[in-house]
């Protein structure tokens, strides 16, 4: 057995943030894409466990989020620039794929795939469950969302429980299930035998 050198003193550190503890400290607004393909313009107000009481531009009143509608969220001044990025693949949208409530049955990057990628720098695409594609460099995780900065440096980031796929540009598969079935495992220079 080994280990990633680095990883624990990574997930000491950052595992256990959220990033709407983020977007309520900034007290900005930020875009949310949530599912039924809405985009939402909104200052969090409050981070509940499961939900976020947000305040949506343009609303009279607010409105209870839960976090497993939300599939990503990037700040508002940042909305024009970022928007065009995110392309959408119609073939997984055509599957019309509800939010994954058990954890179970999400589809599950492992933390030991996305260390390397990030500290690698590799340019990967995120395909999240409505069929968004995001295209760029993983600069950072938790135990509930991953960032990743698109051309230009701009960052989005992704909820975990919104990933559908997740494959580099040879079109190499992370998703755990895929890699645990068809042994389908590569070596990082990070890797330390013990």
């Amino acid at each position: 057995m080994g280990y990633l050198l680095g990883l624990k003193e990574y997930l000491d550190e950052h595992y256990g943030h959220s990033v709407f503890d983020q977007v309520l400290n900034s007290k900005q607004p930020w875009e949310f894409h949530v599912h039924g393909y809405r985009t939402i313009r909104a200052t969090v107000l409050e981070n509940l466990k499961y939900d976020v009481k947000v305040q949506i531009e343009g609303q009279q009143g607010q409105e209870v989020l839960p976090k497993v509608q939300v599939k990503c969220l990037y700040s508002a001044d940042l909305a024009d620039s970022i928007r065009e990025f995110i392309k959408t693949d119609e073939k997984v949208k055509a599957l019309g794929l509800e939010p994954i409530f058990s954890p179970h049955k999400r589809y599950f990057v492992k933390n030991k795939s996305l260390f390397p990628l990030m500290k690698e720098k590799e340019v990967v695409f995120f395909t999240l469950l409505e069929g968004e594609i995001i295209r760029g460099i993983i600069t950072g995780f938790t135990r509930y969302d991953i960032t990743v900065n698109l051309k230009g440096g701009k960052p989005v980031t992704i909820l975990r429980h919104s990933v559908y796929d997740l494959r580099n540009k040879k079109g190499r598969c992370f998703l755990k299930h895929f890699q645990e079935q068809h042994r389908d495992w590569e070596k990082s220079p990070l890797s330390v035998s013990q």
